[in-house]
C-alpha cells in the first residue's frame, strides 16, 4: 500500500514538473515573439534616424548608391564643410541665436503658466469658469488663423526681425496647452501642505514658490521638454518674423545649404541636421524619467 502511494506521489510530481515545464516553454516563446516584433517595429521607426547618422558620414556621391546606413569610406568632411556654411557665419552662431530664442521663452513659459494655472485651480473669481473655458477654446484654434493678427500687431510694435515676437507671447502664459496641463496636475495635489502654510502666515506667493512650485517639478520639467523641443523645430516662427541672416536659428540656417540652383550638398545638410537634433535627444534622455511621470500624473485628477 505504501509503495502504491510513493508512485502516486511520484507520478503526480512528474506531471506537475512536466506542466511547469510546458508553461514555462510556452512563456520563453510568447516573451520571445513579443521582444522579436517590438524590436522590428523599433528597428524601423528609429531607421530613418540611424540612417541620417550613418549618412551624414558618407560622401555626397555615396548617399544614395543604397540603403544602407554603414559608410564604406566614413569621413566628417560634411561635418567641417556644414558648420563653415556658405555663409560669413558658422553654425555656431546660429545655435547662438536658436538659444536666445529657447533659453527666454522656456523661463517665460515655465513662469507664467505656473501663476496662471495656480490661479485657475486654487482661486474662485467672477467669470473663472468663462475664462478657462476661453482658454481652452484656443486650443481649437489652427496656429494659421492667428498668424497674420499676430503679425500686424509685432510690426505696429516694431519688433519684426528681432527674437521677440518668438518669445514674448509665451512670457504672457501664451501657450494654452501649458497652462491646462499645469491646472490638472494641480488639482490632483492635495491642499494640507498650502493650508498649513496659510496658518504659518505664509502669503499667496510665498506658498505658491515655496510650497506648489516643488511639487509641480514633474510637471514643470514636462513642459520646460515640449517647449524646448517644439522651439527648436519650430521653422514658420522665425521664417515669418526674422530676415537677417545673422538672427537665423538653425532651423532656418539648415535651409541655407539648399541652393536651387546647383546641386544639394546632402552630406554638409544631413551633417548639420544631426547636430540639430542631438541638443532636444539629449535634453529628453536626461529628464525622461521626470517627463514621463509629469504626463502621467497630468491626467490624473483627485
Amino acid at each position: 500500500m505504501a509503495d502504491h502511494v510513493i508512485t502516486t506521489n511520484l507520478a503526480d510530481d512528474s506531471e506537475a514538473a512536466r506542466i511547469l515545464q510546458a508553461q514555462r516553454r510556452r512563456h520563453i516563446i510568447g516573451a520571445t515573439i513579443r521582444y522579436g516584433i517590438l524590436f522590428a517595429v523599433g528597428l524601423i521607426m528609429l531607421y530613418p534616424l540611424i540612417w541620417l547618422v550613418g549618412a551624414s558620414f558618407k560622401t555626397n556621391s555615396e548617399i544614395f548608391a543604397g540603403p544602407g546606413f554603414i559608410p564604406d569610406s566614413p569621413t566628417i568632411a560634411g561635418y567641417v564643410q556644414g558648420w563653415q556654411t556658405s555663409t560669413p557665419y558658422t553654425f555656431g552662431r546660429f545655435f547662438w541665436n536658436t538659444f536666445l530664442i529657447v533659453i527666454p521663452k522656456i523661463i517665460g513659459t515655465a513662469i507664467s503658466c505656473t501663476a496662471v494655472a495656480y490661479g485657475f485651480a486654487r482661486f474662485d473669481f467672477p467669470g473663472k469658469k468663462i475664462l478657462f473655458a476661453s482658454l481652452i477654446a484656443t486650443l481649437l484654434l489652427p496656429n494659421v488663423v492667428t498668424r497674420i493678427p499676430q503679425y500686424l500687431l509685432f510690426r505696429d510694435l516694431g519688433w519684426l526681425d528681432s527674437f521677440l515676437p518668438l518669445w514674448v507671447p509665451s512670457a504672457f502664459a501664451g501657450d494654452a496647452f501649458f497652462v491646462f496641463m499645469l491646472v490638472q496636475f494641480l488639482r490632483a495635489i492635495p491642499r494640507d501642505m498650502e493650508e498649513a502654510a496659510r496658518v504659518d502666515g505664509a502669503s499667496t506667493w510665498q506658498v505658491l514658490v515655496f510650497i506648489v512650485v516643488p511639487l509641480l517639478t514633474p510637471a514643470l520639467i514636462s513642459v520646460c521638454l515640449f517647449q524646448f523641443m517644439w522651439t527648436m523645430n519650430d521653422f514658420l516662427g522665425p521664417l515669418i518674423y526674422i530676415s537677417s541672416v545673422d538672427k537665423f536659428p538653425v532651423s532656418l540656417a539648415l535651409k541655407l545649404s539648399i541652393d536651387t540652383t546647383e546641386a544639394f550638398e546632402w552630406n554638409r545638410i544631413l551633417a548639420m541636421s544631426v547636430l540639430t537634433i542631438l541638443p532636444a535627444l539629449t535634453v529628453f534622455f536626461v529628464a525622461q524619467k521626470y517627463f514621463i511621470e509629469g504626463i502621467s500624473a497630468g491626467g490624473v485628477k483627485g
